[in-house]
């Protein structure tokens, strides 16, 4: 009798450590890492193979022009990952390719239409766009104007290739003093006056925190119009729980939010990186 009550049960229970194993959630957004900052040290492939050591979903990196996409590709491949985006305008202020600046329009073009083939060999659907600097001596407004005439054009060269532009915001207090997108209610209002789907906000976490806070709000109220998110603490740009940012409520916000593509960590590690990985990626997990 008693053997046959034990049997019995037996289904139910796993029944129930069934309907457990369902009912675990996991957010819909991704982790990337950039991976100059989390293993400065190594070459690219070993960086990248970093990545799958820390169980993330995708590696990202700046210059594209230094590396053989065949071997990236294939390597990426191999291992399971995704190249979440490459950089596109090379740089925060890259000579000759600016969007601030009309004169710089045929080269900004040049280099957006070789960064998106470039973007199409390494197989991936981001690429990321900066501002420049901001003109001195030039009102913003027309400024402002040039660069939502530069995406528009650019647009036209990215969407065929189902590219997807993702305009980064930079702060000038702490890094990069004198670059013209430092807020994000006008990098919200640029993706407006484009209007197109194919240009999206890289949210960098970090630096809005030091321009302006309010990030759950801002997040939360514009996700449509972000595409990306990069994640560094304040100060100091190490990895989250070393600074004033609670990454935590940020993280549900974002899932809570609905955002289903990339958050990249982009943070200098106080301590080994792939112990900061692991920690950063309990918080993502417990943002379901």
């Amino acid at each position: 009798m008693m053997l046959r009550r034990s049997f019995l049960t037996l289904p139910m229970v796993g029944a129930a450590q069934l309907t457990r194993a369902q009912s675990v959630r996991f957010p819909n957004y991704k982790l990337s890492i950039r991976v100059e900052h989390l293993f400065p040290r190594l070459p690219l492939e070993e960086q990248i193979r970093k990545v799958t050591e820390a169980r993330y979903h995708a590696f990202e990196f700046g210059d594209w022009r230094a590396h053989e996409p065949a071997n990236i590709t294939k390597l990426k491949n191999q291992l399971g990952l995704q190249c979440a985006c490459i950089v596109g305008n090379k740089g925060v202020n890259p000579p000759g390719m600016t969007l601030v600046d009309p004169k710089d329009r045929a080269g900004f073009l040049a280099e957006i239409k070789a960064s998106a083939e470039a973007a199409m060999r390494y197989e991936t659907k981001r690429m990321v766009v900066l501002t420049g600097n901001e003109l001195p001596g030039v009102p913003r407004q027309v400024q402002h104007r040039s660069i939502v005439e530069g995406l528009k054009a650019a647009h036209d060269i990215v969407a065929p290739r189902g590219i997807t532009m993702i305009l980064e915001i930079l702060n000038t207090l702490v890094n990069h003093k004198g670059y013209y997108l430092n807020h994000s209610a006008e990098a919200f209002d640029i993706v407006r006056e484009v209007d197109g789907p194919y240009l999206k906000i890289l949210f960098d976490i970090y630096h809005v925190q030091i321009m302006e806070g309010n990030l759950i709000q801002t997040i939360m109220n514009n996700t449509q119009a972000i595409g990306h998110f990069h994640v560094a603490d304040v100060p100091g740009r190490h990895e989250p729980g070393t600074g004033e940012i609670d990454y935590g409520n940020v993280f549900k916000s974002i899932s809570k939010a609905g955002f289903r593509d990339y958050v990249a960590m982009e943070y200098d590690p106080s301590r080994d990186a792939l112990e900061t990985l692991r920690e950063v990626k309990k918080l993502y997990e417990a943002s379901a």
